[in-house]
């Protein structure tokens, strides 16, 4: 199959730190290559990738200080796909709804995993325009603002096996852990400030591995940046992928207060992958990741997730890593989107 992968242009694919859309985008990329089809990633010039790389932009948005009109970028990469559309058998873009006025008006299949969030009021009456444009969902929570479009399939996020394992001194519950890690983004719905709460109650450290946006900076400076300075508290900032076995798996459990309508939360099976169980907030997709009592605990506040803490040795970190082999590995993120696929084909034939 002739598969084209569009991704975002804010981030290289893989992300160098912190870049959720753009890791799943190369984790798919690479699965379907090595389940042996022709693939062609469209990203930003300083992605590297095993599929052929068309590169619309020469570098990351984000490392990019000439652009300050980005949209501009995504109307050429656009054009740029276009042109090129007859070369595929499935175009599958990940860059929101920017692909369905033109896309919806050419001969090739295409397809598009929302990433985001679909709550906010302008979000659905772009969507609604085009009701028929196919769209993925990477949760089923994730639809619920808007049931009625062009949904074809929910396809959960998966990582590569390898690039996760459990380090070879982290032992089962609490026995080897001393921290708490929180990993990800700073930001008011992602709950850095319960994730401080839940570790002091516990009387544990918490090592903060996280990004802090440009659109976030006066939070972090005003209502997070105090709290760093209790001494139970950490701030390491943003960590590859390289650092974060050893981040994750060693800590005691991967605090994930959110308060918000997650979409997915990659932070999940990426603790998963390591062997360390989560403390979640049920909040938008969690329920769908999580498995209460086998790979961490769903709770519903801060005095849940604290109580929830004296549970964790109860908890297999083998069995936590031998789950995310079952469920949450690339490949098997692949050949659910080949199925999507070979139906939107089928139907277009």
């Amino acid at each position: 199959m002739r598969i084209a992968q569009i991704a975002p242009l804010f981030e290289a694919v893989p992300p160098k730190l912190y870049g959720g859309t753009e890791r799943v985008v190369y984790s798919l990329t690479e699965a379907l290559v090595a389940l042996g089809h022709d693939v062609t990633l469209f990203a930003s010039g300083d992605s590297v990738t095993s599929a052929k790389l068309d590169a619309p932009w020469p570098r990351a948005l984000r490392l990019d200080p000439d652009v300050r009109d980005w949209v501009a970028t995504y109307h050429l990469m656009l054009e740029y796909v276009f042109r090129r559309a007859h070369d595929f058998d499935i175009l599958h873009f990940h860059i929101d709804y920017f692909p369905n006025s033109l896309f919806s008006r050419q001969p090739v299949p295409f397809v598009t995993t929302l990433h985001g969030r679909l709550d906010l009021p302008e979000f659905a009456a772009v969507y609604r325009m085009f009701p028929d444009a196919p769209l993925v969902s990477i949760s089923d929570s994730q639809r619920l603002p808007v049931p009625d479009l062009g949904w074809v399939a929910t396809v959960l996020h998966g990582m590569p096996a390898d690039i996760l394992h459990m380090p070879e001194a982290a032992g089962q519950g609490d026995e080897k852990g001393e921290y708490f890690a929180f990993l990800g983004r700073i930001s008011p719905e992602k709950g850095i400030e319960r994730a401080i709460q839940i570790a002091g109650a516990c009387n544990t450290r918490l090592k903060v591995a996280a990004k802090v946006d440009k659109a976030d900076a006066e939070y972090f400076k005003e209502s997070v940046e105090p709290l760093l300075k209790f001494a139970h508290v950490e701030f390491i900032g943003e960590i590859n992928d390289v650092q974060k076995p050893d981040f994750l798996g060693r800590a005691k459990a991967t605090l994930f207060p959110i308060d918000w309508p997650e979409p997915f939360g990659l932070v999940m099976i990426e603790s998963m992958g390591c062997g360390t169980p989560v403390i979640a907030m049920r909040r938008g997709s969690v329920p769908e990741v999580m498995e209460d009592g086998l790979t961490g605990f769903v709770v519903e506040n801060v005095e849940e997730a604290i109580a929830a803490v004296a549970r964790l040795p109860r908890l297999d970190r083998k069995k936590i890593r031998a789950r995310f082999d079952e469920r949450w590995t690339s490949a098997r993120m692949a050949r659910d989107y080949v199925d999507v696929y070979q139906k939107l084909i089928d139907q277009r034939k």
